[in-house]
């Protein structure tokens, strides 16, 4: 219990400090700006961090995500506020047997570069995404298609190479946005000119600092309230949250969890909650020494102290991870219990690993507020097991690419299931295929884990999967590449005048109902 309460009078501390260094002047924010208050047909979201790629094949991160999914692009379904599937461009669909899918698309879309949608356009986005020259870290939620047979213009049959359970939650992910075909032929870059059907085209893209989307006056569906969309890239957390409370912009996120008594008590903002699919963890590079010794990896789990950091450092903000997945996902395993902190016991295993005075290494994560004072407060945690951890804050481009590659020894992250389903998460953070970019920046492999997940995937039978994902999660948990921190609870500051804005669970903004009084 001393121990406990060491570690929570710490993190009190870092909190203390951090409030004190971080703070600003709101009433000063927008004469020191120059900039007036945000137009109510001009969204302005002030996010933490730039996209990286606009182009749904190629992109891993949610920045990104949050720019193109359901606003420049559309998928053939997609899922509502409980994650049930609906129509998109698909106005329907039926499976015909095991194997074969087939969809009815909409009729009078268009793309933004005016040409029509069809089921061709959905056959050459999905072999566009399969294709090996496409290199596409998102190309394993597709590749149990073995063809997309185009019917005629608006239907179109997807044939898989066995039964797959999870398809149509898939098919709702943002790499599933339909692409123009003209584009793709184009051979023009994607990730910086991206053409959709959705309700916003890109307009302009400063990097580093801010991505306009404006409507697109062709769209299908209902016409959007707001004209435009403005993504500003705001680093500094206070300053984020200051621009919805002068009116600089309409939407902040994410919000530190120090600010949540803060935007309840004001009267021009208000605070959006929202239980979300995601984890955030500590992972292990496991190809690099001494991190491919299993005992170091549950040393450092037992050295955690995962309750005092969900207290201290998130507010009870989210519930304490006891499973590689959260109890909202369909899969999640209820009988683990996790990684008790226990620091003798973190001592015993890592004497038996061969290090018994420790070791010296590093920890990166981006610039988010909440990962770096988890990695501060596991810094001085392991302390007490003897492990020296030097801190990297990476910016958000160069993180990605470099825990990619395996440049890393231990890093802070977070993963946001875009489906709902086990899959996702079983697939892109254990299975060795997706070791790398796709999500497995762990580069865990076990072949057993492998052939359960792929079992997992075939599997028609709802109880039979629950066994498999439950036999996989009891042996990453015992493995250890990963020390599961929090099921998350997305945080969004909207104006007091902002109506119609919700969060998808996976993290995402969703616009399309958005109005400024």
């Amino acid at each position: 219990m001393k121990k406990r309460s060491f570690w929570l009078g710490l993190i009190a501390l870092i909190l203390l400090l951090a409030g004190c260094s971080g703070g600003s002047d709101p009433g000063s924010l927008e004469s020191a700006s120059g900039v007036s208050n945000a137009s109510n047909k001009d969204l302005v979201i002030a996010v933490l961090s730039d996209a990286t790629k606009l182009d749904p094949h190629l992109g891993t991160d949610i920045p990104s995500a949050n720019v193109y999914h359901g606003k420049i692009y559309e998928g053939l379904v997609q899922q509502d506020e409980n994650m049930e599937i609906q129509p998109a461009l698909a106005t329907e669909w039926k499976q015909l047997d095991d194997l074969t899918w087939e969809f009815k698309l909409r009729e009078g879309v268009k793309f933004h570069d005016g040409t029509d949608f069809t089921a061709e356009a959905v056959q050459k986005t999905i072999e566009r995404v399969l294709a090996e020259e496409t290199a596409s870290p998102r190309s394993n939620l597709f590749e149990m298609i073995k063809e997309v047979k185009v019917v005629d213009d608006h239907t179109v049959q997807l044939i898989t190479e066995y039964p797959y359970a999870p398809l149509l939650a898939n098919l709702a992910h943002y790499a599933s946005g339909i692409l123009s075909p003209t584009a793709i032929e184009s051979g023009d870059n994607l990730g910086q000119n991206p053409v959709g059907t959705g309700p916003y085209k890109l307009g302009e893209w400063k990097p580093g600092q801010e991505i306009k989307l404006t409507a697109f006056e062709d769209y299908w569906g209902d016409k959007p309230s707001m004209e435009t969309v403005t993504y500003k890239v705001v680093p500094e957390d206070s300053t984020r949250i200051a621009m919805v409370e002068t009116g600089e912009a309409h939407i902040a996120e994410p919000v530190p969890v120090t600010e949540v008594e803060r935007i309840e008590n004001s009267d021009s903002m208000e605070l959006v909650r929202s239980e979300a699919l995601g984890v955030d963890y500590i992972g292990f590079n496991v190809e690099k020494e001494p991190f491919n010794n299993v005992k170091v990896r549950q040393a450092i789990s037992y050295a955690i102290d995962t309750e005092a950091i969900v207290k201290g450092v998130y507010n009870n903000v989210g519930t304490v991870a006891t499973a590689p997945m959260g109890p909202a996902i369909w899969g999640h395993n209820p009988d683990l219990e996790g990684y008790k902190y226990d620091l003798e016991k973190a001592k015993q295993l890592l004497a038996e690993a061969g290090y018994p005075d420790g070791f010296k290494t590093t920890i990166w994560t981006n610039d988010n507020k909440a990962r770096m004072d988890v990695a501060e407060v596991v810094q001085s945690q392991l302390k007490g097991i003897g492990i020296e951890v030097e801190t990297k804050v990476v910016e958000w481009g160069a993180y990605l690419e470099g825990t990619a590659k395996g440049d890393h020894d231990m890093f802070i992250l977070g993963w946001s299931n875009m489906t709902g389903d086990a899959d996702y998460n079983q697939y892109f953070l254990f299975h060795s295929d997706a070791r790398g970019n796709p999500g497995n920046r762990s580069f865990y492999s076990n072949p057993k884990v492998d052939e359960l997940i792929n079992k997992g995937r075939q599997e028609t039978d709802e109880q039979k999967r629950l066994e498999i994902y439950a036999e996989a999660q009891k042996i990453e948990m015992e493995e250890a590449p990963i020390v599961f921190l929090r099921n998350d609870e997305d945080l969004a500051v909207i104006g007091s005048n902002v109506k119609g804005f919700w969060m998808h669970p996976s993290g995402l903004y969703m616009l399309e109902k958005v109005t400024v009084e």
